[in-house]
C-alpha cells in the first residue's frame, strides 16, 4: 500500500470541510528499537474508522533514532493525515533532532508551538511540561533550578498560545503530552502530580474557542475531564481504558 505524502495530505484543507470529522488519538507508544511491538495492524484499523490520527507524545520509548525509524515503517500502514506532538521519552537520548526528522518525513505534522488545519479542523500543538496544578502550581522562587524549570513550563504555555492563535476554523484541537488539568491524572499517584502537567496550560486553552483537548504521559489516569473553563480534556495514553475498549480514543467534531 502506498503511503500518503505530507504534501498530498495537505492537500484535504482545499476541500468543503465535512459536517463531521473522527479523529483517532493515541499517545505513549513507547516504541522500542527491539520491533518487540508491531502497531501496524493498529495503524490499519484506524485508518479505517478515522479520519485523522492524532498521537499526542511518547512516540519513541529512549527518543532512540532506530526506535523513530520502527515507527515510521508502521506508520507506512496508515492511510489518512497523521498529527503529533513529541513527549518527554522522545527527547531522552539528546537525537531529538533525527526523531522530529524522520517522524516528519513519514508524513507527520509534528507540532511544536504550530498549528495545522486538516478536515476544517484547526490542530494546536506543544510537548507542555510539569509545574503542578492549582493554587499547588510551581512559582518561580528560590533556586536557579527551580526558575529555570517555571521558565521552561512558562515557554511552552507561551508556544501553546501562539499555536492557537493561528487556528483558522471553527473547530479545534490542542494536542499536548503533559496534562492541562489535574482530573485526568488521577489515579497516579498524587506525589507526582507536579510532574504530569500544569494549570497553565488549562490557562491558555481557556482563554480561546477550543472543541477538545487531548494529552497523554499520566498511564494510570482517567479518560475524561473538563478545564475550568468548560473544554473536554481526554487522556489518550493506550494505557487507558476507553469507551470504545481500544487503545486509542475516537473523538467526533
Amino acid at each position: 500500500m502506498t503511503k500518503p505524502t505530507q504534501s498530498r495530505k495537505a492537500e484535504t484543507n482545499t476541500k468543503a470541510a465535512p459536517a463531521k470529522v473522527r479523529i483517532a488519538a493515541v499517545a505513549d507508544l513507547h516504541v522500542k528499537e527491539t520491533g518487540s511491538v508491531s502497531y501496524k495492524d493498529l495503524f490499519t484499523e484506524i485508518s479505517t474508522e478515522a479520519d485523522i490520527l492524532v498521537m499526542a507524545g511518547d512516540l519513541t520509548d529512549l527518543g532512540k533514532k532506530a526506535e523513530a525509524e520502527l515507527l515510521a515503517a508502521d506508520l507506512r500502514a496508515c492511510t489518512i493525515p497523521m498529527v503529533a506532538v513529541l513527549g518527554n521519552h522522545d527527547f531522552e537520548c539528546g537525537a531529538v533532532d533525527e526523531v522530529r526528522s524522520i517522524l516528519k518525513g513519514a508524513g507527520v505534522h509534528l507540532l511544536e508551538g504550530q498549528a495545522v488545519e486538516i478536515h476544517g479542523v484547526g490542530f494546536a500543538g506543544v510537548k507542555g511540561f510539569a509545574g503542578g496544578f492549582g493554587r499547588h502550581m510551581l512559582g518561580s522562587f528560590g533556586e536557579p533550578a527551580i526558575k529555570a524549570m517555571v521558565a521552561e513550563s512558562v515557554e511552552e504555555t507561551m508556544r501553546l498560545e501562539n499555536a492557537l492563535r493561528q487556528v483558522r476554523s471553527e473547530r479545534a484541537m490542542v494536542v499536548l503530552h503533559y496534562a492541562p488539568i489535574p482530573e485526568t491524572v488521577e489515579g497516579e499517584p498524587k506525589e507526582i502530580y507536579p510532574f504530569l502537567g500544569s494549570s497553565r496550560l488549562a490557562e491558555t486553552i481557556d482563554r480561546f474557542p477550543v472543541s477538545a483537548v487531548v494529552h497523554g504521559h499520566a498511564h494510570r489516569g482517567r479518560f475524561e475531564g473538563k478545564t475550568p473553563g468548560g473544554a473536554p480534556v481526554y487522556n489518550v495514553a493506550a494505557h487507558i481504558e476507553k469507551p470504545n475498549g481500544k487503545p486509542y480514543a475516537i473523538i467526533e467534531l
